[in-house]
């Protein structure tokens, strides 16, 4: 049994499909690579694949991450040559890494998840900035969200890590954010956006990085910052 650690990227051509899609998508282009996948046991067996964090419709990334376990040993540079001939443009294969077969679900190891988020803002620099530090030194944001089954209300402010300004060309800027991700629950940019004071949905979305346990503790860093 070997168990493959996949790094690819999510472009715009898909940033609509839903996870399972995606999932089924990557299932038939390992089977057309060849790929001697592992299954599960059972009464309906289906291949030993799975998504770090699904990704939210509408959201790109280059950061996604996907464990794939083979039933026989294969070289990561043959999978990476068989796989990237399969894959539909939109998704770009980076890296592969086998890892130990044995230990903790991948997606158990999740726990922050980072975003460039980018919003039309009339504000200048200095008070995008000013909102950015706000937010970061509020002990408590209340926050309500609607779905199918009622109204949920919480705190947002657990949920947000970090957040900071990369980029600021009026009318538009770029924001970097550092969500919780974990399964105490995941912060949703289009929120934070909105507990900035930018009430219109993000232009884009982008998810940048996902940070696993055991990767170092997520460091506070000035607003204005891009962290390392």
């Amino acid at each position: 049994m070997q168990r493959l650690r996949l790094r690819f990227s999510r472009g715009s051509e898909l940033k609509y499909i839903s996870h399972l899609d995606l999932i089924r998508l990557w299932e038939r282009a390992l089977r057309r690579a060849g790929v001697p996948l592992a299954y599960s046991e059972g009464f309906s067996p289906h291949p030993r694949i799975s998504l770090a964090a699904p990704l939210a419709l509408g959201i790109t990334s280059e950061a996604e991450l996907m464990d794939v376990f083979l039933k026989r040993w294969t070289s990561p540079h043959s999978f990476i040559a068989a796989v990237s001939q399969q894959l539909p443009a939109g998704i770009e294969l980076f890296e592969v890494l086998a890892i130990a077969p044995g230990g903790a679900s991948l997606q158990s190891q999740v726990r922050y998840a980072e975003y460039r988020v980018e919003v039309e803002t009339e504000s200048d620099r200095e008070q995008v900035e000013s909102c950015l530090r706000s937010l970061l030194s509020a002990k408590h944001v209340p926050w309500q969200h609607t779905r199918d089954t009622g109204v949920r209300s919480y705190d947002l402010r657990p949920l947000i890590d970090d957040l900071w300004l990369i980029d600021w060309q009026s009318p538009r800027c770029c924001l970097g954010m550092r969500l919780r991700c974990d399964n105490t629950g995941s912060g949703r940019p289009e929120q934070v956006a909105i507990a900035l004071g930018f009430p219109q949905r993000p232009l884009s979305i982008h998810r940048t990085k996902l940070i696993l346990a055991g990767t170092g503790p997520a460091r506070q860093v000035q607003p204005h910052a891009r962290p390392a």
